[in-house]
């Protein structure tokens, strides 16, 4: 009997159904970029200063900017005019001997447009209630992982995809209008707890509908269109400095994508699993229909031969319950930690020394097309296994050669850290494209899932990690990123090669991917 990809062969792997879905799709891939770094531009923390009505009536009437009120220092006190003298300058500059308290009168920020922190004053004693708000939704990715994978594999892609577009769609709009901080933290924990996984199980569709030729190219382009979002946010939180516009903004497109009912089909490998081939066969000749394409009489019977047996549930037991598999996860959950770390990491790092916000970020987006552009011409050439381990060796030498290059070589560290983002770009898209292909169907989008929960594991800890080792030596975080994606490394020679094979069907056939 004709296997899904037997029939795909004749009705086109990657016609026109299967563009058109990869471009709605593609869509939701650039949604999910404000939840993800959104916290970059909505929780940005400018210069501030404690209010002090006497000192700001002093500084109003000789002239003093912020930063010289920030920093107590303001030249040419003369030429300010008679009777400005500095604040505090009775001091003489000691300042550790003044005592230091709340702030009573509110405070000062040096910024034309409003974040979080402005807003809430999450500054002082405050700072860490930013680290939470940012915690809360790596812990929403994490337990949503589990909880949208078992739901995805158990009653379908497109019910679970619907679902988690509208309850991300309606919280984010709720968080534009949170009255107060303890809102916006639920707001967005509730936006954790489903976008991520919604993200996964629209690349985990779009992965089910192409053949097995066209897979690597349509992944790619579907992490590419996050790369785009990561470019139109930053275009966004340009033009709306205000925080509660720019959540707004970047929340209202989610409704459009609830049109996914009529454009997209239920995937025909999730129904063939679950034993409902006539459902299946309805979504082929759809895809034949849109592609243009005639479906052949003798493939239109599409049965199994164990049809009559009981329908394939997912179960977390299945993840390990048999060798290759549970060598395939355990080193795919240790990949996927590691991607976040550095992934994270890496722009964390470079956020400690000042600059401009914006463009270190268009940076640090720009460098992410040439590293998808290498993995296309490489992937369907040499395999996934090679390159995986050549990135994540590329990663691991950047960060050493980032940690132990002087200062004063800053065109070399600059050159160093480049390529250190660009060698971890390519493993998370790697990543993405062989999680998928290692699991069988009716557990494939349940092993994404709790696989790829370690890198919100790895998320929720990164920034911790990043400031307590740069208070012991700068470039230590980045000797430690070094270490973990040399390891990594060579885990990944382990798995599998996939290139050109077709996605396993049964527990058996994953078994027998290492044959």
């Amino acid at each position: 009997m004709p296997t899904l990809d037997d029939i795909l062969e004749q009705i086109g792997e990657f016609h026109c159904f299967q563009k058109q879905a990869l471009f709605v799709l593609c869509l939701l891939s650039a949604t999910f970029v404000p939840i993800y770094v959104g916290i970059f531009f909505l929780g940005f923390t400018p210069e501030h200063h404690c209010f002090s009505p006497g000192v700001s009536e002093l500084s109003q009437r000789c002239g003093w900017s912020l930063e010289e009120q920030l920093n107590h220092t303001v030249p040419e006190w003369g030429s300010h005019g008679a009777g400005c003298t500095a604040p505090l300058g009775s001091l003489g500059g000691n300042w550790s001997t003044v005592p230091l308290g709340s702030c009573q009168d509110g405070w000062v920020y040096d910024s034309p447009g409003t974040s979080l922190v402005t807003e809430f004053n999450l500054v002082c004693e405050d700072s860490w209630k930013l680290d939470l708000f940012q915690s809360c939704v790596n812990a929403g990715f994490f337990i949503g992982s589990v909880s949208i994978g078992y739901i995805a594999d158990r009653f379908g892609r497109k019910l679970c995809l619907l679902i988690t577009i509208l309850i991300n769609a309606v919280s984010g709009v709720l968080m534009a209008f949170a009255p107060s901080y303890t809102w916006t933290v639920i707001f967005r924990l509730i936006q954790g707890l489903v976008s991520k996984g919604g993200w996964l199980t629209g690349y985990i569709l779009i992965a089910e509908f192409v053949g097995s030729n066209y897979r690597r190219a349509a992944c790619i382009t579907y992490q590419l269109a996050f790369s785009v979002g990561l470019l139109v946010l930053t275009g966004l939180a340009y033009a709306l400095p205000h925080w509660r516009w720019l959540q707004l903004t970047v929340t209202l497109p989610n409704f459009f994508l609830l049109l996914y009912y009529w454009c997209l089909p239920e995937s025909p490998r999730w129904l063939i699993a679950q034993k409902q081939n006539d459902k299946a066969m309805e979504v082929i000749k759809r895809i034949a229909k849109g592609n243009k394409k005639k479906l052949p009489l003798s493939l239109q019977n599409l049965r199994s031969e164990d049809e009559d047996g009981e329908k394939l549930k997912p179960s977390f037991l299945d993840l390990v319950r048999t060798p290759q598999i549970r060598k395939h996860t355990f080193i795919l959950m240790y990949s996927w930690f590691t991607s976040s770390v550095l992934y994270q990491g890496l722009i964390i790092h470079m956020g400690i020394a000042a600059g401009n916000m914006y463009l270190d970020f268009l940076y640090s987006a720009l460098v992410e097309f040439p590293a998808a552009f290498i993995l296309i011409l490489t992937l369907d050439r040499v395999g996934r296994r090679y390159p995986w381990a050549a990135a994540n060796v590329m990663a691991g030498g950047a960060c050493l050669v980032t940690a132990l290059v002087p200062d004063t070589l800053y065109w070399l560290k600059m050159t160093a850290a480049c390529l250190g983002r660009m060698g971890i770009t390519m493993c998370y898209e790697i990543i993405c494209l062989v999680n998928p292909e290692l699991y069988p169907t009716f557990l494939r989008n349940l092993g994404v899932l709790v696989c790829s929960s370690m890198c919100d594991l790895g998320g929720i800890i990164t920034p911790f990690l990043v400031y307590r080792l740069a208070e012991l030596w700068h470039e230590l975080p980045l000797v430690v990123f070094a270490v973990i994606v040399l390891i990594d490394g060579g885990l990944v020679l382990l798995l599998p090669e996939m290139k050109g094979k077709a996605l396993p069907e049964t527990i058996e056939d994953a078994e027998n991917l290492h044959r």
